[in-house]
């Protein structure tokens, strides 16, 4: 598979995305978001894939929307509905895999959403991370009002979405927003060895533990036990 903004490959058992505009720090864009809504339904339907890497060519993860859009439409909040109506998020979301954001120099704006929507984020060391948006007189558009809280609690989530301040990698790892802070040097490998990780488990409980987790947190606790009971009785 070939693309202008992307990167794809696959590694054994898991697939690599690479966010590839660094010219603009990996900027989202319209041909961005529709090339991640190909390859993204492209791993939905490999049954090979086992994990997901996400990650940023040169300087950054990715830096936030591409603002230069901005100024092709009647206005922003029409640029991003533009922008987000083909619903990679979503895909997001169906992937039955284990995702991973590997992430370095800057994940802003839409990258942090991307990197929220992903199961486990490791970050190098310096990394900085923030939702600006509302800085620039809007609110985050790709569900990062909503994953925020749910990855590191109402009040950490508050405290970054109101203010659109910048927090560096040490203080993301504090509070929970990241789950590895790793030197920049050693963040493929790590995040190698994640993947191997998870690719030499079992894959049916690899998935049954994602499903329960990410299904169940929005379910009463009672209605998670028994989700989680119907899936054990399926391995």
């Amino acid at each position: 598979m070939s693309f202008r903004t992307l990167i794809y490959e696959k590694r054994d058992d898991a697939a690599w995305i690479t966010l590839n505009r660094p010219a603009v720090l990996n900027a989202y864009n319209t041909a961005m978001r529709d090339e991640l809504f190909e390859v993204l339904s492209a791993v939905r339907d490999d049954t090979d894939v086992r994990a997901l890497v996400l990650r940023g060519a040169g300087r950054a993860f990715c830096g936030g929307a591409d603002l230069t859009e901005f100024g092709t439409a009647p206005s922003p909040v029409a640029a991003r509905r533009i922008r987000f109506s083909r619903d990679v998020w979503a895909l997001f979301n169906d992937l039955e895999v284990p995702t991973i954001a590997s992430v370095h120099g800057f994940a802003l704006g839409t990258g942090l959403e991307m990197a929220l929507l992903c199961d486990l984020r490791i970050v190098a060391e310096g990394t900085e991370l923030g939702l600006p948006e509302v800085r620039l007189g809007l609110i985050p558009g790709a569900g990062g009002t909503q994953t925020l809280p749910r990855v590191c609690g109402l009040g950490t989530a508050l405290s970054l979405l109101l203010t659109g301040r910048r927090i560096d990698a040490t203080d993301a790892y504090r509070v929970g927003l990241v789950s590895w802070v790793v030197p920049a040097d050693d963040l493929e490998p790590q995040t190698e060895q994640i993947v191997r990780d998870i690719v030499t488990l079992d894959a049916r409980a690899v998935r049954a533990v994602r499903r329960a987790v990410r299904t169940g947190i929005d379910l009463p606790l009672e209605e998670g036990l028994r989700l989680e009971a119907r899936l054990a009785e399926q391995l």
